[in-house]
């Protein structure tokens, strides 16, 4: 049975927090999300971008500046969501980059793992508190393979801008099955799910890679790629359905993950050994210098 955009519930009355919601698959979950009557708040890194493509949804929806590679970023983001009282009741941690020539964050980590993994893990610890429902972690289906290179996190002695993307978007399983198990532990009744979208038609493709590989990329989007409208519907299950259970992995039912309808979908099995996952997470704590307190969990 195929879960469309249709199925997703009214929303009215909720507050959804989207990063990377100014293009692609973030832009097509926040237009979702606000046509079924909830409210957006749109953590974009580029304020111009973001409004431009506010003013292209229907709905309640605001704009707020985030950049994921920088943590001051994410650390003023989440201070003015406290200092202003503000709920969400879902937190969609979307934006990313892929496979860009290396290069460093303003914290002096490598671009890919700061942006997609470490900026997210803050900033879901930084306001796990004000959410009530639950946290969804994009990933991707080339997390497969994927590994975290303790011995040369930042890529400083032999890097590959596909093994880093994959690296990050491991890292991204190892956090969201992580996270699960500590609300399960607490006896918190909020949800930690993944979701990926499969091979889906966005700039990402374009945006990070450079060269042959970015004729490759923009060749696939054209030829093999679903729309974004269609990729973006995995998030949607994940941060919407009612059905959806903590420690799901929500992708597509097609050949190879690639294309299809959202499914719950098994991650890489080296993904959820929990030793790495919690070696993972004192390490993004250290990095981040950010942790997750007793308070922040509800029993």
């Amino acid at each position: 049975m195929r879960w469309t955009e249709e199925q997703v519930p009214a929303l009215t009355g909720k507050t959804f927090l989207v990063t990377g919601a100014n293009s692609g698959l973030g832009f097509e979950t926040t237009r979702a999300l606000a046509g079924k009557g909830a409210h957006v708040i749109m953590a974009v890194r580029n304020l111009a971008k973001g409004e431009a493509a506010r003013a292209r949804i229907e709905g309640s929806t605001e704009i707020r500046q985030l950049d994921l590679a920088d943590l001051d970023s994410v650390r003023a983001l989440a201070r003015a969501l406290h200092d202003e009282g503000r709920t969400i009741d879902v937190l969609v941690n979307n934006a990313g980059v892929m496979m860009p020539p290396r290069a460093l964050s303003a914290q002096g980590h490598e671009l890919q793992f700061a942006a997609n993994h470490l900026g997210h893990f803050a900033l879901t610890l930084l306001v796990l508190d004000l959410v009530t429902e639950r946290v969804v972690t994009v990933s991707s289906g080339l997390h497969r393979g994927g590994r975290i290179h303790y011995e040369d996190l930042d890529g400083a002695k032999q890097y590959n801008r596909q093994a880093f993307y994959s690296q990050s978007k491991f890292a991204n399983v190892l956090f969201g099955l992580e996270l699960h198990r500590r609300l399960r532990a607490a006896g918190d009744p909020r949800r930690s799910l993944l979701a990926h979208p499969g091979y889906s038609a966005t700039n990402l493709q374009l945006s990070g890679p450079t060269g042959a590989l970015r004729t490759f990329m923009r060749m696939g989007n054209a030829m093999l790629a679903m729309p974004a409208a269609q990729g973006a519907l995995n998030i949607l299950y994940a941060a919407t359905e009612p059905g959806a259970g903590s420690g799901q992995f929500i992708g597509p039912d097609g050949l190879r993950e690639l294309r299809g309808w959202p499914s719950v979908v098994p991650p890489d099995p080296k993904a959820t050994d929990e030793a790495d996952a919690a070696r993972l997470w004192t390490l993004s704590e250290q990095l981040a210098d950010v942790q997750l307190s007793g308070a922040d969990l509800r029993r």
